[in-house]
């Protein structure tokens, strides 16, 4: 899960989670919405959407698969590894070890 929430929110969700003994789904979090959409650029997130569910693949597929430059996608590749949203294999393959992911952007009407 990725999402947009402070780290007392999820500290606080947490805690919640373990006291009702339920299971806490991975998270990755953002502190502003604006973060969020400057890292998960659409090219980024067609990255992710390729990984997911795929077991490491290397950049030159990964580029195939998501019609671009080998070169831009292994820059954009670069940076989520590097803020630890895809992991590399010790061959040096791309690998997003999930089968799905939820986003969760929302907000409120101020008070």
């Amino acid at each position: 899960m990725i999402e947009v929430a402070s780290e007392e929110d999820a500290l606080a969700q947490a805690i919640a989670s373990l006291e009702r003994n339920t299971p806490q789904p991975s998270r990755y979090l953002f502190r502003t919405q604006e973060d969020l959409l400057d890292t998960l650029t659409s090219n980024r997130f067609a990255i992710l959407k390729a990984l997911t569910g795929a077991g490491p693949i290397g950049v030159r597929e990964l580029s195939r698969r998501v019609g671009r430059d080998v070169s831009a996608v292994h820059a954009d590749a670069q940076r989520l590894s590097g803020i630890g949203l895809i992991d590399k294999t010790d061959g040096g393959k791309l690998h997003f070890p999930y089968d799905a992911l939820d986003i969760r952007l929302g907000w409120r009407a101020a008070a």
